[in-house]
């Protein structure tokens, strides 16, 4: 035990020891204390004010100030980006501007961008305006010229209708009726030129035809140009329409449809020389407006790169500032509002860094008074925080999925690094497969630097954060591949010949008949003649079923040791006699009995049933075990064993509660009232301090809970253990895969002697090997390694109800994109 107690700490083995520290920090040096305390990042600030809204507290007015900044540079960078321009970042030639220097510069940056947008829209609308006449002018012009000898004809038949019939001078039409009589003007042909949106003619034309009831000619022509729209930018494309009428009442449903279907009229006269002159004084109103388009777009577009170039430092600035003032407003005022107070955690190692940045705060805030840096004491659990590397942080993020570690308890991911890819390889065996995986893993690592400036989508960031646990994964796949002695399903004899040979010199009947041993066995892995034999499948499932049951009980019994450790660690003397022993007793009298019978059959060969072995183990324990018995005195050892499997039942379930009620009992006999640990007043001035008072001892609650425990863990060992076979499941069934994509669709098609259906064959196996059995299969294996980590391995021993530790750093605010 003092050898044990003697080793060093290892890394990440336990979370950094951490303590309660509280400040108390004049008020001219607060908001630099906090901007130095947020660069070093290793303090967690408390909330003291979380009864609190959000607009009851001090630095209320700031935080509001530096959300309308924030607006206004979100309003920057979207304007920034539309203009199609980069915003680089500037160095910092003036870290020293002021709040309020910023303040007053982003407003008139913002009223001048918003009178350039409001001046660059409306010479947009009347460009569009002129743009939208010049075509309909261009249009309009031929629809007039080839309507002038239609119209006579059209007003000579009408005036026939009207006049020679008068016997159905009753059932004409309203309009008819209002435009027979009239004199010439009103019933003379008449139009409406104008432009529309392309999407819309279809209904504008119909609409026209029910309100007129088809005396109308509507005359349409796509328009050459497309118009932009000065909101949306978005280009659009247009269709101009000449309506021919006759009648003051059609003339005003006419324009009034046009108006709701958003379409714009203009006025083409009908004589050709004024249409030629008008259309002279639009292109040169167009050419005018076009110069100053541009003038203006130069403008803007100098203004912006002007702004873009310190867009990055403003917002980095403005992000900081609020940071600080929130972090304040979590803060404090004691009772002379000259001080502010505030609580929170920082690691051990961090406390002198801490006191530095403090001192630093204030000889550089001009402060006469310092601040106060002392340890405190708490009550509650403090934050769990580990240092971790670019390799070790994937591997931490996987167990802190489950849950975060309790603070100070041994740390899962020590053994995650090495044993998650390891027992994802056993499934995923294949080193032609995992050359591929770790091609994609160097690939990733090659190109880090570059990857982890960009921003990327959800599954390239997953992908590139486990970067390293693919390189593992790969390398393990690699390593269980050459043990299996597949890639990409097919066996190669590459340490060596196989120790086999056939009956006969044809090996017509090699995997009917069988193989004859003739050397010794192959060096390393399966031996390649295994494959395609009659016993291939049995042999395999044989091995693979008996070794998932090794690794799952080696596993197992790692985590129970790990229990040891946290209740050593604990000094829970209670935790080590009456769990961590009853526990090692139970699984090793039935499952490490079971791994030692595995080991004794493959050295000696025997051919004793295992399953009869364990079934009557239970059945029938003082039967003689005949032909099934692998060694002497195996009788009497599994009558033991079953003894002691039954007594650590109990073992586990009643010793426990009860000590703890004894203990409780004598600790607090006679105290029936509790110790006064705090005063009234201490208790006003404090309220947020962290202090518990002692509870009430429920013996039920604990002995339901051991209980629970103690079930949970008799069946866990016989379903946990049965779980492990997953490790043989998913190895079968991704080398079967395999196999038969190998047979089925490359050997089927190479067998033919046209290129095209090799190539296809070709294609068809790649696409396989690369979406199912690279793609499914890594993700497969990977979810069924990580339930075997979460549950099988980690319910062992890890509690996983703690909290991360999150101090205030400005580090994590940059990779916030607002």
């Amino acid at each position: 035990m003092e050898f044990i107690d003697n080793l060093p700490p290892m890394d990440l083995m336990r979370s950094e020891k951490m303590a309660f520290v509280q400040l108390i920090i004049p008020v001219e040096s607060a908001h630099r204390a906090v901007s130095y305390l947020g660069e070093l990042g290793l303090l967690q600030f408390r909330d003291l004010n979380a009864d609190k809204s959000p607009f009851q507290r001090t630095f209320v007015n700031q935080v509001k100030r530096c959300g309308e900044m924030e607006r206004k540079l979100r309003f920057f960078k979207d304007q920034v980006s539309k203009a199609g321009l980069i915003s680089s970042a500037l160095p910092d030639l003036r870290t020293d501007i002021e709040l309020e220097e910023l303040e007053i510069q982003l407003s008139e940056h913002e009223h001048e961008l918003l009178e350039m947008n409001s001046n660059s829209e409306k010479l947009r609308q009347t460009y569009n305006e002129l743009l939208e006449f010049k075509m309909v002018l261009q249009k309009a012009s031929g629809f007039l010229v080839s309507s002038k000898s239609h119209a006579v004809v059209e007003e000579r038949e009408l005036d026939e209708t009207t006049y020679s019939k008068n016997r159905y001078a009753d059932t004409t039409s309203l309009l008819e009726q209002e435009m027979g009589p009239g004199p010439s003007d009103q019933s003379g042909l008449r139009f409406i030129s104008g432009i529309i949106s392309k999407s819309k003619a279809l209904k504008f034309e119909r609409m026209l035809f029910r309100a007129t009831r088809g005396n109308m000619l509507f005359n349409q022509a796509t328009a050459e140009e497309h118009m932009m729209d000065p909101v949306s930018t978005e280009m659009i494309e247009k269709t101009v329409f000449v309506v021919f009428f006759s009648g003051e009442q059609a003339r005003t449903k006419i324009l009034r449809i046009c108006e709701a279907f958003g379409a714009n009229c203009y006025p083409v006269p009908e004589d050709v020389t004024k249409q030629r002159q008008m259309t002279r004084e639009v292109l040169a109103r167009l050419s005018e407006l076009e110069t100053t388009l541009d003038a203006g777009i130069r403008h803007r577009n100098k203004a912006l790169s002007s702004i873009g170039f310190h867009l990055m430092k403003w917002m980095n600035m403005v992000r900081r500032e609020k940071a600080v003032y929130d972090t304040l407003n979590m803060q404090n005022f004691d009772v002379t509002k000259k001080c502010l107070v505030g609580e929170g955690w920082c690691p051990i190692f961090a406390k002198s860094q801490i006191q530095e940045a403090l001192q630093r705060a204030t000889f550089d805030s001009n402060s006469q008074l310092g601040i106060i840096f002392h340890v405190m004491e708490a009550v509650e659990s403090p934050p769990t925080y580990f240092r971790t590397n670019r390799f070790t942080n994937a591997f931490q993020e996987i167990v802190d999925a489950y849950g975060v570690a309790r603070y100070q308890e041994a740390n899962p991911a020590v053994y995650t690094v090495i044993t998650f890819p390891f027992l994802f390889a056993v499934m995923f065996g294949d080193w032609g497969h995992g050359i591929c995986l770790l091609l994609g893993a160097l690939v990733l690592i090659a190109r880090e630097s570059k990857l982890s400036s960009q921003k990327l989508g959800s599954f390239m960031e997953m992908l590139f954060g486990g970067r390293y646990v693919l390189l593992l994964m790969s390398l393990f796949s690699i390593y269980c591949g050459l043990i299996y002695n597949e890639f990409f399903s097919v066996p190669y004899h590459i340490f060596g010949g196989s120790a086999y040979k056939c009956r006969d010199a044809t090996c017509s009947n090699a995997g009917k008949v069988g193989l004859i041993k003739y050397q010794d066995p192959y060096p390393f892995g399966v031996d390649p003649s295994w494959r395609g034999s009659r016993t291939e499948l049995p042999f395999l499932n044989s091995l693979k079923m008996k070794m998932s049951i090794l690794f799952g009980v080696t596993q197992m019994n790692l985590g129970i040791v790990l229990s040891y450790f946290n209740a050593r660690f604990f000094s829970s003397s209670l935790d080590i006699r009456y769990q961590f022993v009853p526990q090692m007793i139970f699984l090793n009298s039935l499952f490490g009995y079971l791994s030692l019978l595995i080991i004794i059959k493959w050295c000696t060969g025997s051919q004793a049933d295992l399953y009869h072995v364990m079934i009557y183990m239970f059945l029938s324990p003082t039967d003689n075990l005949g032909e099934n018995q692998l060694f002497w005195g195996q009788r009497p050892l599994q009558i033991l064993l079953l003894l002691l499997a039954l007594i650590a039942v109990p073992w586990m379930l009643f010793p426990k509660p009860f000590i703890l009620k004894k203990l409780h009992s004598e600790r607090f006999q006679g105290r029936t009232y509790g110790v006064l640990g705090t005063s009234e007043m201490d208790l006003e001035v404090e309220p947020d301090s962290a202090r518990q008072h002692h509870e009430e001892f429920n013996f039920s609650e604990i002995f339901v809970h051991q209980m629970i425990h103690s079930i949970e863990f008799v069946l866990g060992a016989v379903s946990n253990t049965a779980s492990y076979l997953r490790l043989w499941a998913l190895s079968l069934a991704h080398s079967e895969l395999s196999t038969v994509f190998y047979e089925k669709v490359l050997l089927l098609a190479w067998g033919y002697n046209n290129i095209v259906i090799r190539m296809v064959g070709l294609a068809v196996f790649a696409f396989a090997t690369a979406f199912i059995l690279l793609m499914m299969e890594t993700l497969s294996a990977f979810l069924h390694a990580l339930r075997l980590h979460w549950v099988e391995f980690q319910n062992k021993f890890y509690n996983g109800d703690g909290y991360k530790f999150r101090p205030f750093s400005f580090a994590s605010l940059t990779d916030d994109d607002d």
